[in-house]
């Protein structure tokens, strides 16, 4: 009995030491998570967002897509590559992987080209505003495709707080710096936006941007399964909810990634095939 009562005092011993492990640790997460906030603010978070986001000049990888509209699910394959601030070119192609459509977007122009029908389009960004029905331009297209923030936008108006275990961002009526502002250009802003951070890597692993007078219309990206690329962190699976009239999801995985080569952007448009408008 004397034997059996001191394994017992034992096991009790171990448990009461582990749960105390435990809550110090507990305590020491909720500490480390809440100091950068109150010492810092906003702009330490956004430094620590700056040192860890990709750095490149040219992007390429192979994509699988899993697009859902109206509880209908269509699958695509595809390449995708970026000039950075320049041009996004993405090619479409089914399970069959012969190329059905191609994409290139720069920063005033979108281009698509329909090979099935042998039909294109030549446009601005009112062809995207209008398809998601939103305002949203170029540097905000690029980084919701790689997971980085805004590069050409204000970082002055931010609150920080802690969401869940993860360090929110949140703003509202975020302007484009005028130095970046084409003359002609509507003055562009993100009316509310919400970044979300890991506090580990300091890499976003959810961004949303909302409008103001239509609170049921947002865009909505989730970042997971990062992977270290040439001794960077990029997430391997993205989740985009689009959420207007009516609501899309996309969810895209990316494989191949390369960094920094040199890259072609080809988009010779047949002569046979017809303009749409």
């Amino acid at each position: 009995m004397k034997t059996i009562y001191l394994s017992l005092t034992a096991k009790s011993l171990v448990a009461i030491l582990l749960l105390a492990l435990m809550l110090g640790s507990c305590k020491t997460k909720r500490y480390i998570y809440k100091e950068p906030i109150k010492e810092e603010g906003p702009e330490y978070l956004f430094d620590q967002l700056s040192k860890n986001e990709l750095k490149f000049e040219s992007f390429a990888a192979k994509f699988n897509i899993d697009y859902i509209h109206d509880k209908k699910k269509t699958e695509f394959k595809g390449q995708i590559r970026i000039l950075k601030d320049s041009v996004i070119w993405v090619s479409f192609s089914p399970a069959l992987g012969i190329e059905m459509a191609r994409l290139m977007i720069t920063n005033d122009s979108v281009k698509f080209m329909n090979r099935l029908d042998k039909t294109y389009f030549i446009g601005d960004y009112e062809f995207v505003n209008d398809f998601l029905e939103t305002n949203i331009d170029f540097d905000i297209l690029q980084s919701f495709i790689i997971g980085n923030d805004f590069q050409f936008y204000d970082k002055t108006k931010f609150k920080a707080s802690i969401d869940g275990m993860k360090y929110r961002l949140t703003t509202m009526e975020r302007s484009q710096l005028k130095k970046y502002v084409r003359k002609k250009e509507k003055y562009p802003k993100v009316f509310i936006q919400t970044i979300w951070l890991n506090p580990a890597t300091f890499k976003i692993s959810r961004i949303m941007i909302k409008e103001i007078k239509k609170q049921n219309k947002k865009l909505e990206a989730n970042y997971s399964d990062f992977e270290n690329i040439h001794e960077q962190l990029f997430p391997l699976e993205l989740k985009f909810d689009l959420t207007a009239e009516e609501k899309f999801e996309v969810f895209v995985k990316y494989s191949r990634i390369n960094l920094n080569e040199d890259l072609k952007f080809p988009f010779r448009i047949p002569g046979k095939y017809q303009r749409i408008y």
